[in-house]
This record gives C-alpha cells, sequence and structure tokens, in this order.
C-alpha cells in the first residue's frame, strides 16, 4: 500500500507526498511552496526522490527550484514550455516506475492545456489519481486555457477509472463546491448525507480528500451532464434547450463561476 499524506501550503493547497511504508525515500506532487516540504522531510527524516507535476500553476510549481537545489532528483511533468524545471517530459499514455510504484499518465487538459494526471493501480481495492486542479471533490477546476468541451472529455476520462479510485486533488474546496452542488441537485439525497459527513471533518480541522470516483460519480455535478436531474437544472438555470452533456456542462461551469 502506498502511504500518502497531505502537506498543506498558501490557503487551501495540498501537496501530496507519498512513499512505501518501509522506505525513507519519497516523492511530492504539485510543490508548489519548498518550505513546508522541507520541513516535513527533516520532521520525519525523510529523504527526497522524485518530484511529479500536473500543470504549469506557481502554485503547483513555485517549489521546485528550491526543493531541486536541496536533493538532485527527477522531475515529471507534462510536455510543456511553461515547466522549464521539468527533466522527464510525459504524455498522454506514458507509464513510470518512481517509488516502487508504476504509474499511467493521462492527459487531461481543460482548466489548462498541459494539464496531466497520474494514475496507479495500487492494488485491486484502492487504485489512486493525482489529478492537480482538473477534478475536486465535490466539482472540477475553472476552465482557464481550454473549451468546456476539452474540459467535459477530460473529466469523462476520469470519470471512467474504477469506482474505488482514490482521488488526491490539490485543493480544499469541498464545502463550497458541495454548496453549488446542492443548488444544482437539490434532491440529491446521497449528496446531502456527503455534505453533512464532510463538514463534520471540516469542524475537526481534517482534510475532506481523498475522495473516490464512486462518490464523486454519486454527487459531483460535473461528472453527472446525462443525469436528467443536471440537465433539468442546466436549462432552467440557461432558459435555454440543452441535450448534449458538454453543453450541459458549459452552463454550469459558467454557473459556478459567478455562484
Amino acid at each position: 500500500m502506498l502511504e500518502i499524506t497531505p502537506i498543506k501550503a498558501f490557503n487551501d493547497n495540498y501537496l501530496w507526498l507519498f512513499r512505501q511504508p518501509d522506505s525513507r525515500e519519497c516523492g511530492i506532487v504539485d510543490p508548489g511552496d519548498a518550505g513546508p516540504v522541507l520541513e516535513y522531510l527533516e520532521t520525519n527524516d525523510l529523504t527526497l526522490a522524485v518530484i511529479l507535476i500536473t500543470h504549469h500553476h506557481a502554485d503547483h510549481t513555485g517549489g521546485i527550484r528550491e526543493l531541486t537545489q536541496h536533493f538532485e532528483v527527477p522531475v515529471y511533468g507534462p510536455q510543456s514550455q511553461n515547466i522549464p524545471a521539468i527533466t522527464h517530459p510525459l504524455n498522454e499514455g506514458d507509464e513510470i516506475d518512481v517509488l516502487g510504484q508504476h504509474f499511467r499518465i493521462l492527459e487531461i487538459p481543460g482548466h489548462t492545456l498541459d494539464h496531466i494526471a497520474y494514475f496507479a493501480q495500487v492494488s485491486h481495492n484502492s487504485p489512486v489519481l493525482f489529478c492537480g486542479d482538473t477534478l475536486f471533490a465535490g466539482g472540477c477546476g475553472r476552465v482557464f486555457e481550454g473549451t468546456p468541451g476539452m474540459m467535459h472529455h477530460s473529466l469523462q476520462k476520469l470519470a471512467h477509472l474504477p469506482p474505488a479510485t482514490r482521488v488526491y486533488c490539490a485543493h480544499e474546496y469541498t464545502m463550497a463546491n458541495l454548496t453549488f452542488a446542492q443548488a444544482v441537485t437539490p434532491a440529491n439525497e446521497i449528496l446531502a448525507k456527503r455534505v453533512n459527513s464532510e463538514q463534520a471533518k471540516r469542524n475537526r480541522d481534517m482534510p475532506t480528500v481523498p475522495t473516490s470516483i464512486e462518490v464523486e460519480l454519486a454527487t459531483n455535478p460535473f461528472l453527472r451532464c446525462e443525469d436528467q436531474e443536471v440537465i433539468d437544472a442546466a436549462m432552467a438555470h440557461s432558459g435555454q434547450p440543452l441535450q448534449e452533456p458538454a453543453g450541459v456542462f458549459a452552463v454550469i461551469r459558467n454557473w459556478k463561476d459567478s455562484f
């Protein structure tokens, strides 16, 4: 079992540290800030061995230079001119082995054009996904560089991963996302129960992530654009007839942007 630990950074970022339980070597995903990573490594007597990057935004890449000054390690990430520190550029379908774990690369553009995710079949019951800012607990990232259709396609790619997949996204946005989800699907009883359970975690200052593909398919409106309840809400909000899931997604993403 891969051991995965959140390191908090900035206001709401999670930098994911991963390692095999019997090893002092570890990797870090999207180190936007080197400071908390170096502090965690020192406190826990760990050595950084690899860096994984999902996309070029500064809160995901800002700590690379300082970390690589302390540790001479490979930096995996998307094939992107926006991240000159990448030493091992990756594309759709590439596979890498790091720290005894095999990852498959998925291109998931929309939030940015260079966005990728790392998927690992850690065990039959607990696959792992590091998805940056594309899929969030209860929501999805803003469409900054791509198109709504592109983002919808990327989310559908993630939605077809095994239901048990643990989803490690990069921000603590869950409660705001679920508030919006309830505006879209107020009759969703599973969502109502989730709101209560996630709020209880936040009341104890606990992370609400990882989530799972199964939970997101049941409660995240951005993965449910073919469901009639979501379609009806999108049509009511836009005042237009909608049929294609990508069009439904575009409406609710725009709705969320101003929610």
